[in-house]
């Protein structure tokens, strides 16, 4: 019952992060708790695609094996799936109507994925695994969930389609380096590898966030907020 809390509570905290950021013209509850559904139905192709990338792929048996799956068959399908999701179903409403809510509802759609994703290995895993995940997978999530959803925002804010691929091979590209370090067995240092990503990922992120949050007090003519809180 602890390990399974411990699972869902990352996931909250990140929610009400991203959200409370949100400080001007909010996101209707509803479309945020739809985008998060959708976050926990796009594991459903990822598992499919993954899968079939991992049959196809055969046994991993080279440095050059373990990069196509970090980065093609792990990286590129998870945000594939959740891009899917965010792009046909989520791009096109209305209350989609600034950059911010790129942000926004690409980390609603992660951190739906995310929690599914951790229950199951927290299921297997046990506590210790839902405390080391607290730490590193679910935000992992919600930082390539960050980096896809700036460049939708400016997608569809600016007209430019071309942006959303942009958004999708950025977020492919991190999730993909955080898993290769994890995956290889060529040196040791793993977790730092893993880590060492994902702490650029999350200062591009942060970045990103800035960005996007002082555009949005220009738009509504108000004071660029405050620095955010780490």
């Amino acid at each position: 019952m602890i390990a399974l809390a411990l699972a869902i509570a990352p996931v909250l905290a990140l929610i009400w992060y991203i959200t409370h950021l949100d400080r001007l013209n909010k996101e209707p509850l509803r479309m945020l708790l739809r985008t998060f559904v959708f976050g926990l139905l796009s594991i459903l192709p990822a598992i499919f695609l993954e899968s079939a990338g991992l049959k196809w792929l055969g046994p991993i048996d080279s440095i050059y094996k373990v990069a196509f799956e970090a980065f093609i068959v792990v990286g590129f399908s998870e945000e594939l799936a959740k891009y899917l999701f965010l792009r046909f179903y989520v791009y096109k409403n209305p209350n989609f109507d600034e950059p911010y809510d790129g942000i926004v509802y690409a980390v609603m759609i992660s951190l739906g994925f995310a929690a599914l994703e951790n229950v199951f290995y927290v299921l297997e895993g046990g506590l210790g695994t839902a405390v080391a995940r607290m730490f590193t997978a679910v935000p992992a999530h919600a930082t390539f969930g960050v980096l896809m959803g700036y460049w939708m925002g400016k997608a569809k804010m600016e007209n430019k389609p071309y942006l959303n691929w942009l958004g999708l091979a950025t977020a492919s590209f991190f999730h993909g380096a955080y898993d290769f370090f994890l995956l290889q067995e060529l040196f040791n240092g793993q977790v730092v590898g893993a880590l060492l990503s994902l702490l650029v990922a999350a200062l591009l992120a942060r970045r990103a966030i800035k960005i996007h949050t002082a555009q949005k007090a220009i738009l509504f003519h108000e004071e660029r907020p405050d620095q955010i809180d780490s």
